[in-house]
């Protein structure tokens, strides 16, 4: 794509409706919609409203028609279990026709709710499309998440079925889904009519009798059928994904089916620079809003070979397990989470594992998930050689509301920012009355309405909860719930959640300046900064970092050198005086650290175990650092 960035931003800004009727052109329609935007539906109004589509078709049935049908749709690397498979679009459309056909018996049609709890295994991917042709809405829910989680997301979304796995399997341990699953359900209001098991080897499980299906068998016994695709409306729900929600009811996040393949389609060519036939990798988890957009849907609306991995960036086997996919797969780009190149850096602070690889083929990493410090950026430039490209968007939006989009142009980097806004984000900053902040001043970052294609249009039964989440407090804007500033050249720095900003003796301070200034530290490969309640002061900020394995000096020298950067980098109003060496940080497992949970345990508040944590056992670790400290805590 030829066109810079400043040229589209204008075209989209000038023509925002004419913008996206071109970028819906790409998609298969089986009637054409004629109106790009209709405002006066739903919340902020909707997308392609006349639009009727299918978003499996295009994912899968247009490139088979097109002649891409021997091409590979999916490489599965399971460095896990030693598995891999390559699936190409005919034998994976082969598959969901057979797999929407045993759900279409099972009852399930246009508008059911289908629950997927299952592993990073192509059945997965499998049974979202299969939902998709027959415009059922599928809720895919992380493999392992406890029964009491899985129980509120079946019972919200009245799921009439339920896809599951007998196992997922981690580094050293595996985790038998079946007593999960049969907790839930029997702990749900809601009862779902089926089960379907997909029975991995390495752990089987027993089937209920009239309600547990085997995936294998259903499979077999409808293959070769030819399920057609279900005509949906473009405003049709594609899938509602769960994520935590303040009030302990999980949001339940709606994806339209037009608005999300229009958005989508051009992200891949326009931001990440990959072309049809190329192999695109998103490290993630299809339990997640990256999974869904950038391991399944984006790279198969845009014709590319996305890999599905089941491993993580060490231990499987080491340091190097990314090194090795992107060599033996011929990985174009890459998209994972900062703590991912922590976790690396951490192994193999040199990097001295790349050079084992044939890198040649891959053109650049791109970051997004959680903040990414410049020091990480620059280890992963240093190491890589390639551009490192942070980007900026949330569950909700789906896709990138501020980026660096490869495919129209690199800009001027600028570490610690995430770049500018895409066509379609028109983001401010207001400070808390609503007013418009000057540049470079810290405030509430917000996108004026509506919202582009491919972001929520509402939550999932529950309109007033959306307006009232993210409309109401910004009339006319959608409140992202995060602060930052954007400075004169129009770049956006995101330096925390809103609740991130502490108040150190009146002066409102960002833990995200702090963390950058810390892991600037050459020792830091991984920091979070909270506040902790303070008589004095209101808060003060308190650091916790993990440093490079076989650093040779002193944890006492190193926390005393990162107060220095602090004090040094952002002035004595910080108050930056407690820093703690901790083994690991707590975080959800797409990265994010839970640092509201780490300040509840430093004030001594009452706390509850996040359902998303990776590993339970690190927030009480984090509590006897801080009683060592002398800070008093309560447990879970």
């Amino acid at each position: 794509m030829s066109s810079s960035y400043g040229e589209v931003y204008t075209s989209w800004r000038d023509n925002p409706e004419g913008f996206w009727m071109e970028q819906a052109a790409a998609i298969d329609w089986f009637t054409k919609p004629e109106t790009a935007f209709e405002p006066d539906l739903g919340a902020y109004g909707k997308w392609f409203p006349d639009g009727v589509t299918n978003t499996c078709h295009n994912c899968l049935d247009r490139h088979v028609a097109a002649g891409r049908g021997e091409q590979a749709a999916i490489i599965y690397d399971s460095p896990i279990t030693g598995a891999k498979r390559t699936i190409s679009y005919t034998a994976m459309l082969a598959e969901v026709e057979a797999f929407a056909g045993a759900l279409s018996d099972k009852g399930v049609g246009k508008g059911d709710r289908v629950v997927i709890y299952m592993p990073m295994v192509p059945e997965a991917v499998v049974a979202m499309l299969a939902c998709a042709r027959l415009g059922a809405i599928h809720s895919v829910v992380f493999g392992g998440f406890a029964a009491t989680e899985l129980a509120t997301r079946i019972e919200d979304s009245h799921a009439k079925l339920i896809v599951t796995a007998s196992c997922g399997i981690e580094p050293g341990r595996i985790i038998a889904y079946k007593p999960l699953l049969d907790a839930a359900i029997e702990h749900s209001h809601h009862k779902p009519e089926a089960t379907i098991v997909f029975q991995r080897q390495e752990h089987r499980c027993d089937l209920i009798e009239g309600r547990d299906f085997d995936y294998a068998a259903l499979i077999e016994a409808n293959a070769g059928r030819k399920t057609p695709c279900t005509p949906v409306l473009a405003t049709d729900p594609l899938y509602v994904l769960y994520t935590s929600g303040t009030t302990g009811q999980p949001k339940g996040v709606v994806r339209d089916n037009g608005g999300h393949m229009a958005a989508l389609h051009w992200s891949m060519h326009a931001i990440y620079d990959v072309k049809p036939g190329e192999v695109f990798w998103a490290a993630s988890d299809i339990g997640w809003v990256v999974g869904h957009s950038y391991i399944v849907y984006a790279p198969l609306l845009h014709g590319n070979t996305t890999i599905l991995f089941e491993g993580k960036p060490v231990g499987t086997p080491d340091a190097g397990t990314f090194w090795r996919v992107i060599s033996e797969h011929k990985v174009a780009a890459l998209f994972t989470a900062p703590t991912a190149f922590r976790a690396i850096r951490k192994e193999d602070p040199q990097g001295s594992l790349v050079k084992d690889y044939d890198m040649s083929g891959f053109r650049a990493l791109f970051l997004a998930g959680e903040r990414a410090d410049p020091d990480t950026i620059q280890w992963a430039e240093r190491i890589l050689d390639v551009p490192v490209i942070d980007h900026w968007w949330q569950t909700e939006t789906g896709w990138t509301i501020a980026g660096n989009p490869m495919g129209l142009g690199l800009l001027p980097v600028k570490y610690g920012s995430p770049a500018v806004p895409m066509p379609g984000y028109d983001v401010q900053v207001l400070d808390d009355a609503g007013h418009p902040v000057s540049s470079g001043t810290l405030g509430n970052i917000v996108v004026k309405l509506p919202l582009p294609p491919g972001c929520l249009p509402t939550l999932w039964n529950a309109e007033d909860r959306f307006r009232d989440a993210y409309l109401m407090e910004f009339p006319g804007y959608y409140k992202t719930a995060d602060a930052g500033f954007i400075d004169e050249d129009g770049y956006l720095f995101i330096m925390a959640r809103t609740d991130d900003i502490i108040n150190v003796a009146g002066h409102r301070l960002s833990t995200g300046g702090m963390e950058e200034a810390v892991s600037g530290h050459p020792d830091v490969v991984e920091c979070a900064v909270i506040g902790i309640a303070d008589a004095m002061k209101g808060q003060i900020p308190a650091g916790f970092i993990v440093i490079n394995n076989g650093h040779g000096r002193s944890d006492d020298d190193v926390e005393k050198e990162v107060v220095k950067l602090v004090r040094d980098q952002i002035g004595p109003v910080a108050a930056f005086k407690t820093v703690m060496v901790v083994k690991r940080l707590p975080k959800t497992r797409s990265g994010k650290i839970l640092r509201a949970t780490m300040q509840k345990i430093a004030d001594g508040q009452d706390w509850k175990m996040p359902a998303t944590i990776d590993d339970p056992g690190i927030l009480d670790e984090i509590a006897e650092v801080l009683a060592e400290r002398g800070i008093k805590t309560k447990s879970d």
